[in-house]
């Protein structure tokens, strides 16, 4: 009895043409994140628009105030405006990270992002390390949230400065034990 010959291992088995036209569809469907990639970069240039009109909002404000003499106080506002301002640039890069993570893992390596800084936030090498990355904005965009509503802060009772106190202390170990995760980065 001869044994049936078996082909090599580095011999790939034959393929039907619909079983290649298949695969080719189910290949190309990874194209579908586009749908998701194109907004997400809209987004964040909306988002970089808005924050940075806001910034000439304020500095415009500043000279009116301080070299025109104009009434208007801007002291209680200034702060929690360019606060506001930074939160959506932080909004924006959330965005410029998961389009270009996105694009990465599921369409294609961005050559100049490899070339120029294999370390780039923008080469992801999971969805693992994109969640993480992104993660890692969103929480620091509510710290900046936080200190916002910090700065409204009328407080009432002492017990209010305590809260504040260890809600200000809960932040920093949260920061703290992020910076532990990542030291290797």
């Amino acid at each position: 009895m001869s044994d049936p010959v078996k082909p090599s291992p580095s011999e790939k088995p034959t393929q039907s043409r619909l079983e290649r036209r298949w695969e080719r569809f189910l290949w190309n469907s990874r194209l579908l994140v586009m749908a998701a990639v194109i907004p997400s970069l809209i987004g964040a240039l909306v988002l970089f628009i808005i924050g940075t009109l806001d910034i000439f909002g304020i500095v415009i404000d500043a000279i009116a105030y301080y070299l025109l003499g104009s009434e208007r106080d801007i002291h209680e506002t200034v702060v929690p405006s360019i606060v506001m301002a930074v939160d959506i640039y932080l909004i924006a890069i959330v965005l410029l990270i998961f389009g270009l993570g996105v694009y990465r893992l599921f369409v294609s390596p961005i050559e100049q992002a490899e070339d120029y800084a294999p370390r780039h936030p923008f080469n992801v090498e999971s969805f693992d390390q994109l969640k993480d990355k992104i993660a890692r904005v969103v929480i620091l965009a509510v710290i900046i949230e936080f200190f916002r509503a910090v700065v409204d802060i009328r407080f009432q009772t002492p017990l209010d400065a305590i809260y504040l106190a260890l809600s200000v202390l809960a932040l920093a170990v949260a920061i703290y034990l992020m910076s532990l995760t990542h030291k290797g980065e």
